[in-house]
């Protein structure tokens, strides 16, 4: 399996061998999908927690294995957006999903422009 956070690699489900098979991971295939075209990401990572959040109540009954993510986006498309209007933008794509019983539940999301993650980058490598 290819990992799902590298950018410039073919995301799985465009391999003939997997595309005949159903996706274990429809939401989240969904996500990058509209990620990719709403942001064109020079860097996206998607990780889902779902399973840290199956204990609470407000999953009680839920059989989706697709509530929770975290969520790293890196692009222009957040070039002079504050932080809350970035995560608007952001949540404004999955209005249908998180609406959808069993859906999508919440995002954790670190909005970025290429210049402040070079900038994180430098940052670190100085501490």
């Amino acid at each position: 399996m290819l990992p799902r956070c590298l950018p410039g690699l073919i995301p799985r489900r465009l391999f003939s061998a997997s595309a005949r098979m159903a996706s274990t991971t429809p939401l989240e295939d969904v996500m990058r999908d509209k990620i990719a075209h709403a942001f064109t990401p020079s860097k996206l990572q998607i990780r889902n927690d779902s399973h840290l959040h199956a204990h609470h109540a407000a999953m009680a009954g839920s059989v989706s294995r697709e509530t929770h993510f975290h969520v790293t986006i890196v692009s222009d498309a957040f070039e002079s957006k504050m932080q809350a209007a970035r995560h608007r933008m952001v949540y404004a794509l999955f209005k249908e999903e998180m609406a959808r019983e069993g859906g999508l539940h919440a995002l954790q999301l670190k909005t970025q422009t290429p210049a402040e993650e070079q900038h994180e980058k430098e940052r670190k490598g100085k501490a």
